[in-house]
């Protein structure tokens, strides 16, 4: 959707600026924007947000409620933020925003983000392995983040950027069969 990310686009490079300017962490603005913006996607937080009897403090104020109860206390510069973001009605941004985000830090650590899909869960020591190797395969720092999919059979695939990167049983079997019935 070209507007959303038309509209995310101002708050996510505001909030690079703010984190670079005030030298905040970027992981950690990371981790709470990342945060923000998935309770933002939820749909009863939705409704909320969208109702008129609820004002944007009262909104604010769940929003930084439900990520105490998560475990940690909103900063000040995200508090700041969030209250950016919903008084001027753009709650449902939050996830694109949090998105592009990611981008300009990664750009910044000149990193990607990389999505493992494994047939089986993945151990710390395995995963951090196979990050070695795809470092290099990649030629660039990669964060990892993992998912179960059991139609793989086994091995893995891995999504970095448009990259794809298909090691698994799976993808195996099919070009097998392509190659048999060619």
């Amino acid at each position: 959707m070209a507007e959303l990310a038309t509209i995310a686009r101002p708050y996510a490079e505001a909030l690079f600026k703010a984190c670079t300017e005030k030298s905040v962490g970027l992981n950690d603005a990371l981790s709470w924007t990342d945060e923000l913006a998935a309770i933002a996607a939820d749909p009863e937080m939705r409704l909320l947000a969208d109702n008129p009897n609820v004002t944007n403090e009262q909104v604010i104020d769940v929003m930084a409620g439900v990520t105490l109860a998560r475990g940690w206390a909103l900063s000040d510069l995200a508090r700041n933020f969030l209250r950016t973001v919903v008084e001027n009605r753009r709650l449902d941004a939050l996830p694109e925003v949090a998105s592009q985000f990611r981008a300009l830090v990664n750009r910044n650590n000149g990193s990607s983000d990389a999505l493992v899909y494994s047939a089986f869960p993945m151990d710390d020591s395995a995963l951090n392995a196979l990050g070695t190797v795809l470092e290099k395969r990649f030629g660039r720092p990669l964060n990892l983040s993992t998912t179960v999919d059991e139609s793989l059979i086994g091995g893995v695939r891995v999504v970095v950027g448009d990259e794809v990167l298909d090691t698994s049983v799976k993808a195996r079997l099919e070009q097998m069969k392509a190659t048999l019935t060619a």
